[in-house]
């Protein structure tokens, strides 16, 4: 269905090419070029396309998806003076695809968008490009409201996803909170002599929320650093290795939270798994809430203070919150003013943090290229840290190091009344060698660090009050907290006040008896 056929010419190619990765370049005028069609015309072409495909399938009654309904492919000329089925438009003559319309109306459905609400989101306002869309060479456009991003996909990537259409179906029908991504249409402009193919998927970073960090994660460290030319980037994505040195604490997360994100992971590893996909990554960005208080504080009474909030998503389970199992509490031992859509997190620091993630890049299936790719590399380097693999060993180590080093959960709430019974003391425990904790860390972060650490070991140091740990997805590689505690910050916790640590345990969620001797009821 993906074949070539006859081209329509949209705009002529533009001779003076200065800038070019993949099929995406910049021509003489400083505008981005995608298989030498401009980028306005190609926005153009989209918004035309999806209105009329849309308002198309509105006609045709609503019923059961049927296995053809799959492989079905739409096909309408535009040409530039109109015709009795197209509006009159600027553009040269261009023909527009759609494939598989009926199953991505029922995708839209089950996502609760309404065909006006799609039309309005992508059609009402111009599309915006993402200038920092990374080194794959496609174009990324955004709707005006945030709602939706349009990718320009290959060949192979567009054939791929056709071919996924009926498992994905069965998956969405037994599990719509998944962080893989949300498809709602796949489309085809014919111009200049060539196949411009689209997906239009759910936006997974609100512009309206400012990211202090991002990451793509593989759980691999062969050549997983990001490049100079990254680093010089304005929002740079940075890789594996660089998480491990920016962040080598982990991120936090509430229990509930942590075993949420976790199943919805082994969930979509297995699905990504049985369709033999690999090289997919987690993409996660990081809004750090302190960090963007101050510089609100900064910035206020100028004209660079941002006070838009994000409005209400159209899309069901498309915010990060969303997407994991529903068994996750809003907020719970990490409270925050306001989630907008982001998973509430913590660093080592104890700064608040909203998590925005997802599975990117999952239409790489294991071809025979691939295969090849690993065999070469596993040559030259230890063939378990390469990013191309089998997709069973893939998915198993992508877990591991989402579940094991990205992500850890912070102690659970001990019971109040466990609480309130003990008046046991813990002995002072000897660090190793005396490792100090970074000087330029709060009290309050060190008062963090050292109850996380006693929640992890409680059991072992006679500590009756604490609940046990839930272990995580992966036991075995799962590394404690409490190896960052140390004799040096043991000691400035003793010397906290009382009225201090009340106020710190409270934002911990973490409740100790006033007469307990130390810091924590120790």
């Amino acid at each position: 269905a993906l074949k070539r056929c006859r081209s329509i010419k949209l705009m002529p190619g533009s001779s003076g090419h200065t800038i070019k990765k993949g099929h995406r370049g910049v021509d003489s005028t400083g505008e981005t070029t995608y298989k030498k069609t401009t980028s306005s015309a190609l926005k153009g072409a989209i918004q035309l396309g999806i209105t009329h495909t849309v308002g198309s399938l509105s006609t045709k009654p609503e019923r059961d998806v049927l296995m053809q309904d799959f492989y079905v492919v739409e096909s309408i000329f535009f040409p530039g003076e109109g015709s009795n089925l197209t509006p009159a438009h600027h553009y040269n003559d261009f023909r527009f695809k759609t494939y598989a319309p009926v199953a991505f109306r029922y995708f839209r459905e089950l996502f609760g968008i309404r065909p006006d609400d799609y039309l309005y989101s992508l059609c009402n306002e111009p599309l915006i490009e993402l200038f920092n869309s990374g080194a794959s060479g496609s174009i990324f456009y955004v709707s005006s409201d945030d709602e939706f991003i349009i990718k320009t996909v290959q060949h192979k990537e567009a054939e791929f996803l056709q071919k996924l259409l009926p498992g994905y179906y069965m998956n969405l029908n037994q599990n719509p909170r998944t962080l893989l991504p949300k498809f709602y249409g796949l489309y085809c402009v014919q111009a200049g002599g060539k196949n411009i193919r689209i997906v239009v998927m759910n936006n997974l970073l609100p512009r309206s929320v400012k990211m202090h960090l991002k990451y793509d994660l593989k759980g691999s460290t062969y050549k997983r650093r990001a490049s100079q030319k990254e680093r010089e980037k304005v929002f740079p994505t940075y890789k594996d290795l660089d998480f491990m040195q920016d962040i080598p604490d982990s991120l936090f997360l509430d229990s509930d939270m942590y075993n949420a994100l976790c199943k919805t992971l082994q969930r979509d590893c297995l699905v990504l798994q049985s369709f033999k996909i690999m090289d997919y990554s987690l993409l996660v960005a990081i809004h750090n809430m302190d960090q963007a208080q101050k510089e609100h504080a900064i910035a206020d009474g100028t004209s660079q203070a941002d006070t838009r909030r994000p409005a209400a998503q159209k899309a069901l389970y498309s915010t990060a919150m969303e997407s994991i199992q529903g068994e996750a509490r809003r907020g719970g031992t990490i409270e925050t003013d306001d989630q907008m859509g982001g998973i509430p997190a913590r660093n080592a620091k104890g700064e608040r943090l909203l998590l925005y993630i997802g599975i990117i890049d999952v239409l790489q299936s294991y071809r025979f290229i691939k295969k090849l790719e690993h065999s070469w590399k596993a040559l030259v380097h230890d063939g378990d840290t390469v990013s191309v693999h089998r997709p069973s060993f893939y998915a198993d180590r992508f877990l591991r190091f989402m579940c094991n080093t990205a992500f850890k959960k912070i102690p659970l709430r001990p019971s109040p009344s466990k609480k309130s019974r003990s008046g046991t003391t813990v002995q002072r425990r000897t660090g190793q060698s005396g490792a100090p904790i970074q000087a330029q860390l709060s009290c309050e972060t060190k008062a963090q660090v050292m109850t996380e650490a006693d929640v992890e070991q409680g059991s072992h140091l006679g500590r009756p009050d604490l609940l046990p740990r839930t272990p995580p997805v992966d036991e075995a590689n799962s590394d404690s907290i409490a190896t960052t505690l140390s004799t040096s910050s043991l000691g400035t916790l003793s010397r906290c006040s009382h009225a201090w640590k009340d106020s710190i345990a409270g934002k911990l969620g973490i409740f100790h008896s006033r007469t307990d001797p130390c810091c924590f009821g120790m």
